[in-house]
């Protein structure tokens, strides 16, 4: 299927790339992940219905949309636009309309990611490079801050993964890459159309001095 007829099948709208302007400098294009590159994702990435994940800067919701009907697992999207948030909402009442209840939650929240707390059930986080590297690094603190209060492992997605990123997640974080899918056709002349997975299970953690790694975290 193509993008119109995938978003058809969900009975969304998420198709048209947008500019986010002035103030929201930090803050990048909406641009949702391709459908193909998703499903390529989920060959190899099983999600759980026991899961619950959070993407950050979700726009009209397309990833949400796409794995609760596929993995019935719960859903957060985070957007701090006001525009894409009532899209997604909007987009809610139609996928809703036709779908049966599941038990996994969907729902979103207009915040700013920085500002945003971590819910201790979320377990897998989203990003396809939402904001600046100064507030993913934000993001990221308040994670391993959730995991403190709430023991537990959590994997980091990201999709067309920056330089930034990476580098402050593997120098400064308690963070290990755990797993890199690369798009079929897409990544030998792009090598950015790739998925790199992120993972930090403090149950191991502690062992190797987690509590003095966490410390030495750099902002």
């Amino acid at each position: 299927m193509n993008e119109k007829e995938y978003d058809q099948q969900l009975r969304i709208e998420t198709i048209e790339r947008q500019h986010l302007y002035g103030v929201f400098s930090h803050y990048n294009r909406y641009e949702p992940t391709p459908y193909a590159a998703l499903d390529e994702l989920c060959e190899t990435y099983l999600f759980r219905r026991q899961d619950t994940v959070i993407d950050f800067g979700c726009g009209k919701g397309r990833l949400n949309f796409y794995l609760h009907d596929r993995f019935d697992c719960s859903v957060i999207g985070i957007e701090m636009n006001g525009q894409f948030y009532e899209d997604a909402l909007r987009n809610t009442v139609n996928y809703q309309s036709r779908r049966k209840r599941r038990s996994g939650s969907l729902r979103f929240e207009q915040a700013y990611a920085e500002q945003y707390d971590i819910p201790d059930e979320a377990n897998i986080f989203y990003f396809f490079n939402p904001f600046s590297s100064q507030i993913f690094m934000k993001v990221i603190d308040h994670i391993l801050q959730s995991v403190e209060r709430t023991s537990r492992s959590v994997d980091l997605i990201l999709y067309y993964p920056t330089d930034e990123y990476r580098d402050y997640l593997e120098r400064h974080t308690v963070f290990e890459q755990t797993d890199e899918i690369r798009l079929r056709e897409l990544y030998e002349k792009n090598h950015d159309e790739r998925f790199v997975i992120y993972r930090f299970d403090p149950s191991e953690s502690f062992q190797n001095g987690y509590e003095e790694n966490r410390r030495r975290i750099e902002y």
